[in-house]
Parts: structure tokens; sequence; C-alpha cells
């Protein structure tokens, strides 16, 4: 329901980064135009899906928010016509849709953990071209190649590489000043449920 509630009703599949994209990457000069600039200091937060009952990490994805917002969302489920995607980065992130990807993936069995990080300029923009050009990430990869990524930005050196999401949200909360928020849902539908709820918003 809070899905319909938030007026964008996104075709969002949850959990994972298992899912094979075989959806075509958007044309650069339509990423150009999608692009979303957010005022305020620069950030980077990074998104854990926890499974509420084993307390396991189920997808990463990193939002860098620098001279444009983006959430680099590798081997991601998340899909909607209307976002623009290119090599696994979700362009035109304005607060709505932030709010539509994380209500996308948060249902009973899944919560998104969200730890927000200052950063400097430089680090922000570091963080977008290493994201924007990383390309399509396999399945199964996305904590590793976010920590991969975060690895390759000043003040962010000592990250530990790993496959596991929830180890990954474990280095990130030892970081100073990480503010962190928990995003909880009670739906009980599946994917298909999902992926009806946004088509039936649109038609009305």
């Amino acid at each position: 329901m809070k899905r319909l509630l938030i007026g964008l009703a996104a075709v969002g599949f949850v959990a994972g980064c298992g899912a094979a994209d075989n959806s075509p990457d958007s044309a650069p000069e339509v990423v150009a135009a999608a692009a979303f600039r957010a005022p305020g200091p620069k950030s980077l937060t990074v998104f854990t899906m926890v499974n509420n009952r084993s307390g396991s990490g189920g997808h990463t994805a990193l939002m860098v928010k620098g001279s444009q917002t983006v959430i680099f969302d590798p081997a991601g489920s998340f899909r909607d016509p209307r976002v623009v995607e290119r090599g696994d980065v979700l362009y035109g992130m304005s607060p709505n849709w932030v709010q539509t990807y994380r209500s996308a993936h948060a249902r009973s069995t899944y919560h998104v953990v969200s730890q927000e990080i200052p950063v400097t300029d430089e680090q922000a923009e570091r963080a977008l071209q290493l994201v924007t050009s990383n390309g399509a990430v396999p399945a199964a990869y996305c904590a590793n190649a976010t920590t991969a990524i975060l690895r390759q930005i000043n003040g962010f050196n000592d990250i530990e590489q790993t496959f596991y999401p929830v180890k990954f949200m474990d280095q990130i909360s030892a970081l100073p000043g990480v503010k962190t928020t928990k995003y909880y849902e009670n739906d009980d539908g599946d994917v298909i449920d999902a992926v009806r709820a946004g088509q039936l918003a649109l038609s009305q």
C-alpha cells in the first residue's frame, strides 16, 4: 500500500543481487538529460537489504550525491520504465525516486538499512566517476563490486572487499559521521504482486 501512497508506484523487484538484467542500456543523451542535481552537502549512502528473519544481507547498493545523484545498483532487480539506467546505474534519483527505491525493496521479509556518509566534493566526484564507468555487475557480486569501488576513494581505502552485504554494512557503521536509518514495510506480496500494483496505479 505504501508504494501507492508515495505517488510513484514503481514496478520494482526486490531482493537480491542475483537477477539478470536483460534490459537495454539507455542512450548517453538520455542519461545526460536525466541528471538530477540535489542541493546541499555531498554524501555517499550505502543501502543494505536485510532479511528480517535471518539477519542476512540480500543486496547492496550505493547512492552517490555529487554533481548529480545516482544509485549504483549492481546486479540489482529494481525496474521501472520511467527510470534511466545504464551499466547498473540509476539516474535522475530525486528524493521521490530514492524513496521509491527503498519502498520497492522493503516488505515483510526485508528491511532497508541506509548509511549516509558525508564526503568532500572530490570524494563524491571520484565515486560518481567510478560507478558510472564500472559497467554491469554479474549476479551475486553486488557487495563485492561496491566495496571494490569504495576502496579506490581516498578515505575509504581500508574498506575490505567482500561478497557479504552485512559484513560490508558493519564496516561502514565503524566510520565516523555515519547516519544510519532503517526502513520497514509490511507488504506480503511477491514480485508479481508488486508489478501488478504498479500497473494498476499507473492506469488510474
